[in-house]
């Protein structure tokens, strides 16, 4: 059932209920038999009529309410933020610490005064290969390095020089069909984040499309090390309740690849101060057809942007709307653990 089918459906119920009091069906016999006829009300049927279609009419709309409840978002009790952070592989100290961003977003959940109920936990490396593991996720957060070289970690691909670069193995596949299978059906959002945005294997681009909607491709796309000033677009998505524009120094993945699709909404549009790339779309959400969204940040190089207010408010707010989560107003309140740099 396409999303909110089920709504559409009770709205029907319920907008019949109220047609029917004002259109009355009854019955009449004629010696050919039982014939159904609509015919306006008259005054001396109200009173009986009025009675049994209330009843009706108060069900319908009690289910319509539960059914609204019961899809999209929904208050944050009983959600699991799963991080996988990639090792720390390569870079300078301060950069690409992809566990230590992790754990300051895992803490900002963990201490937020006004989103109570969610749980976390942070796994380092490779993502477990028993599913079951992940069986409870309301979404799953990945920052980590690229699949492009031997020496870097990927936590759901393996590195593309050890493959034919189209595809994997009878194991890994098996095991990324059992995770997209869990994915869908479980509605599990995924939210990608800065470098992990970049994969050569072109079966990770095929799951990275239909999981969020786009793709940095090497050559076309860019990453500029720069002094970046950031704007908001569609200022009225959940993710952005409560985020100012900031300007910051950072390494941002952009120029990405982006099809025509009306499931994305860009957030974020980003312009450097020194590459001569123009703005460029650094952050969307997607809503996905089977009904779990993604959420991609091609930006959190530097460790210490962290203490950034909106840029940590904009972070924790995508993640909490990629869970299914009605991301509160104003946005996340969040703190920073005492060593955070």
């Amino acid at each position: 059932m396409g999303m909110y089918a089920f709504e559409r459906g009770v709205f029907i119920l319920a907008s019949s209920a109220v047609w029917l009091m004002i259109r009355k069906p009854y019955f009449l016999t004629s010696p050919g038999g039982i014939s159904w006829e609509n015919a306006p009300l008259h005054i001396g049927d109200l009173t009986t009529w009025r009675s049994r279609m209330r009843h009706v009419l108060v069900s319908s709309i009690a289910l319509a309410l539960l059914a609204t409840a019961g899809h999209g978002q929904t208050p944050a009790g009983g959600k699991q933020i799963v991080f996988l952070a990639g090792p720390r592989d390569h870079g300078a100290p301060g950069r690409h610490e992809y566990e230590k961003d992790l754990r300051v977003l895992a803490y900002g959940f963990d201490h937020a005064s006004n989103l109570p109920g969610v749980t976390t936990k942070v796994i380092v490396g490779k993502a477990p290969r028993n599913l079951a593991e992940l069986e409870n996720a309301s979404v799953l957060v990945i920052e980590s390095s690229s699949d492009r070289a031997a020496n870097e970690i990927h936590p759901l691909f393996p590195p593309d020089p050890t493959t034919n670069h189209t595809g994997y193995d009878a194991e890994t596949k098996s095991y990324l069909a059992g995770l997209d299978s869990l994915i869908k059906r479980k509605h599990i959002g995924i939210v990608i984040i800065h470098y992990a945005s970049w994969v050569e294997n072109w079966a990770a681009r095929a799951y990275y499309i239909d999981w969020t909607g786009g793709l940095w491709v090497q050559m076309m796309s860019k990453n500029p090390n720069d002094q970046w000033a950031i704007a908001l677009r569609n200022e009225s998505h959940p993710i952005l309740r409560g985020v100012k524009p900031w300007s910051y120094r950072d390494e941002i993945f952009s120029r990405y690849f982006l099809p025509d699709d009306p499931k994305r909404t860009d957030l974020l549009v980003g312009t450097p101060a020194r590459a001569t790339i123009g703005p460029q779309v650094v952050s969307w959400a997607y809503q996905r057809a089977d009904g779990g969204r993604g959420f991609v940040m091609g930006g959190v190089d530097y460790h210490d942007n962290m203490k950034l207010e909106d840029y940590r408010r904009f972070l924790l707010n995508g993640i909490a709307w990629a869970a299914g989560i009605d991301v509160p107003a104003g946005g996340i309140v969040s703190s920073l653990p005492a060593e955070t740099p």
